[in-house]
């Protein structure tokens, strides 16, 4: 028993390190993101009759609670910072717990580091809770820097405590979400696919349930709903607590069930090996490539167009009514001065399906890195495949997605606002589409220069960029830094069409940039050595 104490505490170990670039890059984001929050209302909103004109116009506007949940009372700095903090990062806490544990778990499996494991005296059973303590290592520390953040912005030490755990215990239940479609799916992707799926039935649910009149009670339905039922700072129900603790232990211990008895690199989901040959889409390289990133494209356009219909739709809900000159200026700080109108909404709302697309860029930068290291390419390129050949297909084929995702964005999101009511051409709504291209094709050659230059890095990178840009977008105004600081973000530098005017050369400089270090990129990786795993 003593013998296999040793190997157990070292795959915890591992498993936390491994993750050391998620966990310290998103530490850093819960930390800024906690500090700014109160600090940036306490300097919008100094008088409590501008905060409660604030209150009565966005506390049950359905098109600001769309993104932040259900506000209990944003009077207070406390509560304010519960509905944004709270919002936005119990939803990124749930990707979060997602991606690690299946990151510890189905990837270990299908690099075949798993099977080297399990073969030496390691039980089946400590391997798995030894991958998810080293993923509960890092939800420890997130917590912390949550916390930090919001004591750091003045808030008292036991209600930070608190809200940061209420965003923590979505992650926790969504690693055991993960955890668990590790087991059912017989790959990463698709256990990723699962995992995502998950996240999006989640936060519909927890939509519902915020902007829908009679069906409250669904909030109980999702861990998302659970956390706001926490109520941090706003009257505290800390039983609550036993739903999401029951849920992760019940996720867990399903799929620690399942890990025990089934066959290693294997999922309960039936993969059709006798199924016919099917030989379409393998004409070349970039077909090939294609063919692979199908599903994960169709998952993309149906998301993005999705969350489209639901922005047009509640865009007629926007209303200027009862703003205050005043409050307006301190809005005009936060770039969003224009979103008490449908169409200022819709502007305000399109620099999300910017980070979508620059999102959908970094996944392709990661599916080319993915083929690398699985060691696909080096077979490819045995074969009469140049390098260049190879790489500015996968970028053809990246922009083909770009455009696709963003296309889909603006039609549907047509849709929606007419189905409304709202007045708004579809022209200008394409407009707004094109305008998602330049910030998306910038961070395609960011992320693959990246790549060419240190692939193992490349995709932490990549998803690192977006990150950091578009949270400097969000919070340098409220910091009251210098304004050139602020235009470091290429967010920043984006026209909220339909509402504003596009801005071409902003456009046209950051098109540049991005074809310029993709051309970079392609010589870089003409003399490179491939990197395995």
């Amino acid at each position: 028993m003593a013998t296999a104490a040793l190997p157990v505490s070292t795959l915890v170990r591992r498993t936390f390190v491994d993750a050391r670039v998620r966990t310290i890059s998103c530490a850093c984001l819960f930390a800024i993101y906690g500090y700014i929050q109160p600090l940036g209302f306490r300097h919008t909103y100094p008088t409590l009759e501008i905060r409660l004109q604030f209150a009565r116009s966005f506390a049950n506007n359905k098109a600001v609670v769309l993104f932040y949940g259900k506000a209990y009372d944003i009077l207070t700095v406390g509560g304010y910072s519960a509905w944004r903090v709270g919002g936005t990062l119990a939803i990124i806490a749930a990707v979060l717990g997602v991606v690690a544990a299946i990151r510890a778990l189905r990837s270990e499996e299908d690099a075949g580091r798993a099977e080297l494991v399990l073969a030496g005296i390691v039980s089946r059973g400590s391997a798995f809770y030894a991958a998810i303590a080293g993923v509960a290592g890092g939800m420890l520390v997130l917590w912390l820097a949550e916390t930090a953040g919001l004591v750091g912005g003045g808030l008292p030490a036991a209600g930070s405590m608190y809200l940061a755990l209420s965003d923590i215990t979505v992650m926790a239940v969504f690693a055991g979400i993960g955890a668990l479609a590790s087991q059912l799916a017989p790959t990463r992707r698709v256990a990723t696919e699962l995992g995502v799926a998950a996240v999006g039935v989640s936060w519909l649910l927890r939509v519902a349930a915020d902007t829908s009149s009679g069906v409250g009670w669904l909030r109980w339905a999702t861990p998302l709903g659970w956390a706001e039922e926490l109520h941090a700072f706003t009257g505290a129900q800390p039983l609550v607590l036993l739903l999401p603790a029951a849920a992760t232990v019940a996720l867990l211990a399903a799929a620690a069930r399942i890990a025990a008895t089934r066959d290693v690199g294997t999922g309960l989901l039936v993969v059709r090996d006798s199924a016919e040959p099917r030989l379409w889409l393998l004409s070349s390289p970039t077909a090939q490539a294609l063919r692979r990133e199908l599903p994960s494209l169709i998952a993309w356009v149906a998301g993005v167009g999705l969350f489209g219909v639901v922005m047009g739709v509640v865009s007629k809900s926007v209303s200027s009514a009862g703003i205050a000159k005043k409050l307006s200026r301190e809005l005009a700080k936060l770039g969003s001065g224009s979103v008490l109108t449908p169409l200022g909404y819709l502007g305000f709302a399109f620099i999300f399906f910017v980070l979508a697309v620059a999102l959908f860029a970094c996944s392709q930068v990661a599916a080319m890195r993915h083929e690398e290291s699985d060691e696909q390419l080096e077979t490819l390129l045995a074969q009469p495949v140049g390098r260049s050949g190879w790489l500015g297909g996968r970028l053809l084929l990246a922009i083909a997605g770009i455009v696709a995702v963003a296309a889909t964005a603006s039609v549907l999101t047509w849709l929606g606002a007419v189905s409304q009511g709202v007045s708004v051409s579809l022209p200008r709504m394409l407009e707004a589409g094109v305008n998602c291209l330049p910030v998306g094709l910038l961070f395609l050659g960011l992320g693959t220069l990246a790549y060419a230059v240190v692939p193992r890095a490349a995709t932490g990178i990549a998803y690192g960029l977006v990150a950091v840009a578009f949270l400097w977008y969000l919070t340098g105004a409220l910091a009251g830094v210098p304004k050139w600081l602020v235009d470091l973000t290429p967010f920043e530098h984006v026209g909220l069409v339909p509402a504003a005017a596009f801005r071409p050369i902003s456009a046209l400089v950051m098109l540049a940039i991005g074809a310029a270090v993709a051309l970079l990129s392609l010589r870089i990786f003409e003399r490179r050595d491939l990197a395995g795993a």
